[in-house]
């Protein structure tokens, strides 16, 4: 059968088992993965079991580390807590960058709230400033008016 314009590579092609084959247990793997696996299983459950064993013994020094006895800042020693020894009440610090952001929030919803209420210096600003522009408002539109007054008083003064 062609291959078209590329060859594949000699080395092994892939192959697949078909649901029959994995069914009648012929498929082309090779028998010794499942002992590697149940093999793995096993190991997994006798660390745990061996865990449980040793947290009463302490740790054996490997190397010089028996001899020289050096505390490292930057070697962290992982923490197993169980599930029973978890304390539910403590509460977790913040970090620095969380709690910054949490107070830049709540200082601008007080900002915010002292906006609505009109006691900030921006807001007594752009009150002052929304009362000019009514009271320019209120004399253009006085102003119109008796324009307006006075276009009528002429037309009527043109008809007599």
């Amino acid at each position: 059968m062609g291959r078209g314009k590329f060859k594949g590579k000699p080395t092994g092609r892939r192959h697949f088992s078909t649901p029959e084959e994995m069914i009648a247990g012929s498929s082309a793997r090779p028998r010794s993965f499942k002992k590697e696996v149940a093999e793995a299983v096993e190991d997994e459950t006798s660390d745990v079991e061996s865990e449980e064993e040793s947290d009463d013994e302490p740790e054996k020094a490997k190397g010089t580390q028996g001899v020289i006895q050096i505390e490292n800042p930057n070697l962290v020693k992982p923490k197993n807590l169980k599930a029973r020894d978890v304390d539910l009440e403590k509460t977790t610090e913040l970090s620095r960058r969380e709690r910054e952001e949490i107070e830049k929030q709540k200082a601008h919803e007080r900002y915010m709230r002292l906006q609505e209420q009109g006691k900030t210096e921006q807001a007594k600003k752009d009150l002052e400033r929304l009362a000019l522009i009514r009271q320019e408002r209120a004399e253009a539109a006085k102003k119109r008016e008796e324009e307006k007054a006075a276009k009528e008083q002429k037309k009527s003064e043109a008809r007599k």
